[in-house]
């Protein structure tokens, strides 16, 4: 969204290493030449966006290190309910609820409400429980932490607390595998964080609507891979926009949570739509 100080969870248009119709393609010593750049602009605004990375490569060294993502780890200690519902079975303000029995569930939890680093671990509902199966991991989070439940506002810098769905997966060119709805970017795609627009936190295509003020371009490298979180699904102005669950470069966000391609990739090919995923966010 070319963004201010604090909006949405924005990522510099200006850091695309390569042209919108080549940028998977470009020689990697190229996109290695001007990293240092991108993450000195970065470091400024908001969200993250990184080198391309290949999404089909297998697992890199995060995913093997939390266990064999492939295989279950032992059973660990089972998500309450209320921890499933949200906390104190209360989600964010002006937020979607994520259906009440998900049989996929991903938590990401803070030690503190300042923290800017939070865990990260994905579990499936078995007949016996629940099992761990990817994770924990380390996630970046809003460079000013979670927000309380129902106290993220737009330009706060905060993640959101609460449980939500995730809506659909996104990403660059054909959708390579996922089972979760895909949505392919392409340039003309933005993300409207403009409380005063009537299409306010809502993915827009310019060619056919307006985006708002300064919204948040959507084709850059942070967001070949992602999966939108449904925060804020009645689009209530001022509330927050754009909260993902995105590719990183190790730095804090606006309000999206990241992770390392070799350990996102592994998890949004996991995501299965038919058994209602979910994620809670929040401080333990």
């Amino acid at each position: 969204m070319l963004i201010g100080p604090g909006q949405g969870c924005g990522i510099l248009s200006t850091v695309r290493l390569c042209p919108p119709a080549t940028a998977r393609h470009c020689d990697l010593a190229t996109a290695r030449g001007v990293t240092i750049l991108a993450v000195a602009v970065l470091l400024a605004g908001g969200c993250a966006a990184r080198a391309n990375p290949a999404r089909h490569e297998a697992p890199g060294a995060g995913a093997a290190a939390a266990g064999a993502a492939s295989a279950p780890a032992a059973a660990s200690a089972a998500p309450s309910a209320a921890a499933v519902a949200g906390h104190g079975g209360t989600p964010a303000a002006g937020s979607h609820t994520a259906p009440a029995a998900p049989r996929q569930l991903i938590t990401v939890t803070g030690a503190s409400y300042r923290a800017t680093y939070a865990t990260l671990t994905a579990y499936r509902r078995t007949s016996h429980g629940w099992r761990r199966l990817f994770g924990p991991w380390t996630a970046r989070i809003g460079r000013n932490g979670f927000a309380p439940p129902g106290l993220k506002r737009e330009g706060d810098g905060r993640t959101p607390s609460g449980s939500f769905s995730l809506l659909y997966i996104f990403g660059a060119g054909p959708n390579p595998g996922f089972r979760l709805h895909y949505r392919q970017l392409h340039p003309y795609d933005y993300w409207d964080d403009d409380p005063a627009s009537p299409r306010y936190n809502e993915w827009v295509d310019s060619l056919h609507a307006s985006p708002g003020a300064d919204p948040e371009p959507m084709d850059v490298s942070a967001y070949y891979d992602g999966v939108v979180i449904g925060y804020n699904t009645a689009r209530t102005p001022g509330l927050g926009s754009a909260i993902f669950l995105h590719l990183n470069i190790g730095i804090a966000t606006a309000g999206c949570v990241t992770l390392p391609p070799g350990e996102l990739l592994p998890l949004l090919r996991w995501l299965n739509p038919a058994r209602s995923p979910q994620i809670r966010m929040g401080v333990r």
